[in-house]
Order: C-alpha cells, then sequence, then structure tokens
C-alpha cells in the first residue's frame, strides 16, 4: 500500500484539481472516495504491458528498499515466477479509487482577476449551479 492509499483508507474525501496554464483555465473536483473491485483491478491490470505487471509484483509502490541493484533482482525473480504464464494475477497490495464528484469548481482567468467561476455541488439527482466572486 502506498502513503496515499493509506489516506484514503483514513479519510475517503479527496480532491483533484487540473490546471490548463496555457488555456487559462482550471477543473477542482471534490468527492467521496472508494476502492475498486478487485475485478475492476485485475481488468485493468490486464491492459498494462507485461513488464509493468511482472513491476508491480517486484515493487510495493511507496515502501523503502535498499538499492537498485535489490528491485531489478525482485524484478528477475518475478520474470521467472510468471515466465510462461500469459495471465498474471494482480497483487492483493495493488488497485485503484475511483472518486464520486460532489463538488466541482470551474475557474477561468478573467482580464484584471475579472475570472470566471462556477460551482456545481450535488444535490440529490441534480446540481447546484452558483456564480462565484473572482
Amino acid at each position: 500500500e502506498s502513503r496515499k492509499a493509506s489516506q484514503l483508507e483514513e479519510n475517503a474525501h479527496a480532491a483533484l484539481c487540473l490546471f490548463w496554464d496555457k488555456l487559462h483555465r482550471q477543473v477542482r473536483v471534490e468527492g467521496r472516495v472508494e476502492r475498486v473491485s478487485r475485478a475492476t483491478s485485475q481488468e485493468y491490470f490486464n491492459t498494462r504491458p507485461r513488464l509493468s505487471r511482472i513491476g508491480a509484483w517486484a515493487s510495493h509502490q511507496s515502501q523503502p528498499i535498499g538499492s537498485r541493484a535489490e528491485l531489478e533482482k525482485q524484478v528477475h525473480e518475478m520474470e521467472e515466477r510468471f515466465r510462461g504464464q500469459e495471465e498474471i494475477p494482480v497483487p492483493e497490495h495493488w488497485g485503484g479509487y475511483v472518486l464520486h464528484p460532489t463538488r466541482l469548481e470551474f475557474w477561468q482567468e478573467g482580464e484584471f482577476r475579472l475570472h470566471d467561476r462556477f460551482t456545481y455541488e450535488k444535490e440529490g439527482d441534480g446540481w447546484k449551479v452558483a456564480r462565484l466572486s473572482p
């Protein structure tokens, strides 16, 4: 488990920010996060290149490792373990998360700091839209 995964397990709320400097725009998304199912993880894992799948078995993301040589040794061991196997199972420690948005904010730069800002907040089955001051 990565540091990020541990934090998401403790607090299932997150935000992400997408900034496009050249377009002078930004989108912020906030919401509840949940871990995807093992089946979804396996489905995505299967789309990865073979060496990436082997690397996932050899490496426990964000955990300290003694040296590059140690990592390469672990990769070699996993290559041997899965030699001749077309399908490689997803490791227990490997997976992803999905963010279910509850709030979106769109920002577009304006002249003299007169930016356009809008929020969309989830309300039941719909969204409440509001314009914000810059």
